[in-house]
């Protein structure tokens, strides 16, 4: 059931006010003495002088001898017989009196009525109207902001429900708009950081094959040549590095879908990752694992990169399955990190003191760390009595 405004009591408490106060300014006209009624009274006593019960009760009269005494309140005086006079008490006075107290009571009783349904209707119009605007104008702030998570929750079946409704279509669609934005501009960068990391590998191989044939080669001009390439390459790895870092820095989330494979197919993508052999050969425990093959890969190459550059020296793997995970360890011979830098690592643009002196933002166990987690597995650091090593734990299935 619909309720009903306030405005609307408050407007038949104005009548009513209205139409009393004719009623009572009425009954004021109509409080004078009423000669049919006098007249009856003293036919009456006239008629039954000396026989009291016989008298007329219309009127409150007294009837008074010669020896009365004078008359006050402008009271009415009529001969009646045997030489009395009969007087007629005028009464108009008190009936107005009581007519003007009935209206002043009326009137207050209306007035307090009229100051309650005022006080109800500003507490009505503070809650449907006031009370809105304030909160779409606190949601419009946050709109404004950036915040689209909240709605805006108020009554819709209000004076302002469907543009509160409208305005929280609004909100939604908004964020529908900002998340398929969002989306896209990920995806893009996404792209953009996964093709700048995979060139850097194969230009990794054409920059080490050119090294050897500049060093094995006699002619000059061979020579010459195969710098060319190395000064290419360095070109080509510097320009895959910066829109690799301006890509990745902004991305907040990198899709990665794991699903069943065979165990050596983790030995093949570490074999992929060493295209300077440095590992050697290792054994890999047979079992099924759960990884997203793209993304296991970008790890592997990450700490194979990281080896190449900042030790330089011959790299070993050791496998083994413990539990639920098939753990394999990628460690060098090189100087390694501090032990108190170890836990940070794997931050985002964290590196060690010894690796100032070496290009690089920070980011490669960073993002072999998150790949990992991902996977339901695990990346861990540690720092052996001569090198630097990496342990990925690789969920089992």
């Amino acid at each position: 059931m619909k309720k009903t405004p306030p405005i609307v009591f408050f407007a038949i408490s104005i009548f009513l006010e209205v139409g009393l106060t004719f009623y009572f300014a009425n009954r004021i006209d109509m409080a004078k003495q009423d000669a049919v009624a006098v007249n009856e009274v003293l036919m009456s006593v006239k008629e039954n002088f000396g026989e009291e019960e016989k008298y007329s009760t219309a009127l409150n009269y007294s009837i008074l001898d010669e020896k009365g005494e004078a008359i006050k309140n402008s009271d009415t005086i009529l001969n009646a017989s045997g030489g009395c006079l009969l007087l007629i008490h005028n009464d108009i006075p008190s009936k107005i009196e009581s007519i003007k107290r009935q209206i002043f009571t009326l009137i207050s009783g209306i007035s307090i009525v009229q100051l309650i349904l005022i006080l109800i209707f500003l507490f009505y119009i503070k809650k449907t109207v006031t009370d809105p605007f304030k909160k779409m104008n606190d949601f419009a702030v946050r709109v404004a902001g950036g915040d689209l998570d909240i709605p805006l929750s108020l009554d819709k079946g209000r004076a302002f429900g469907a543009f509160t409704e409208s305005f929280d279509l609004m909100r939604s669609e908004l964020k529908k708009s900002k998340a398929a934005e969002k989306k896209a501009n990920d995806d893009k960068k996404e792209m953009i950081a996964k093709l700048s990391h995979d060139i850097k590998t194969p230009i990794a191989s054409i920059k080490s094959t050119s090294e050897i044939g500049y060093e094995i080669t006699k002619e000059d001009r061979t020579k010459e040549l195969f710098n060319s390439i190395n000064i290419k390459a360095d070109q080509i790895t510097n320009l895959a590095d910066n829109l690799f870092h301006s890509s990745i820095k902004d991305i907040t989330e990198i899709d990665v879908n794991p699903s069943r494979y065979e165990s050596e197919t983790v030995k093949e993508l570490i074999k992929n990752s060493d295209y300077l052999n440095r590992a050697g050969d290792f054994d890999i425990p047979p079992c099924s694992v759960y990884i997203d093959r793209l993304r296991l890969q970008q790890a592997f190459d990450n700490v194979f990169t990281n080896s190449y550059k900042y030790a330089n020296t011959e790299i070993y793997v050791r496998t083994e399955n413990r539990g639920e995970y098939l753990l394999v360890t990628i460690g060098d011979y090189g100087p390694g990190a501090k032990d108190d830098e170890l836990p940070l690592l794997k931050e985002k643009y964290k590196r060690g003191s010894n690796a100032s002196e070496k290009e690089g933002a920070g980011l490669g166990l960073y993002l072999a760390d998150y790949f990992l987690n991902k996977m339901n597995g695990s990346l861990s650091i540690e720092r052996p009595e001569k090198g630097f090593a990496v342990t990925f734990g690789i969920r089992i299935v």
